[in-house]
């Protein structure tokens, strides 16, 4: 399989405004414990990985959602700002955030809830929904070397 950076470019004002839509709608469906506004922001068949589980499905996502909220993600809330986006296609883009869970009364996530993240969205009629999530701790836990 070979790729090709053909059609990379930046996104326009008017996408980067509908991702960060996106991204803004995700944030709100957390906020408010909401699984199924959360899982509709996927698209059907999407992936999410986030701290060692794996959904493949919006159902999944759904699910998982639901259940974290009134367990590990109880009270919690979600923050990100952006490290880059760019378009990998016509409607295709990839973003890349850094952010975390916020436990209540906090305004940045600890060193140990803190990610980065990358967002495949794509288009979907007017808008956008994200085809696959994953996020890794922004601290790594494997240094490379006795400096890190």
């Amino acid at each position: 399989m070979s790729t090709s950076t053909a059609g990379v470019g930046e996104p326009t004002d008017a996408d980067k405004a509908a991702i960060a839509a996106l991204t803004q709608k995700l944030g709100a469906a957390w906020a408010n414990h909401d699984a199924d506004s959360f899982a509709d922001q996927f698209v059907e068949d999407a992936s999410m990985i986030i701290a060692g589980v794996y959904r493949d499905s919006r159902d999944g996502i759904r699910e998982y959602m639901a259940e974290a909220y009134r367990g590990r993600f109880k009270g919690t809330r979600v923050t990100g700002t952006p490290v880059s986006m760019r378009m990998l296609g016509d409607d295709v883009a990839i973003l890349l955030t850094r952010g975390g869970v916020l436990e209540p009364g906090q305004t940045e996530p600890s060193d140990h809830r803190a990610i980065y993240a990358s967002w495949l969205v794509v288009r979907d009629g007017a808008g956008w929904r994200l085809a696959a999530y994953q996020n890794t701790p922004v601290h790594n836990p494997w240094p490379t070397s006795d400096n890190e």
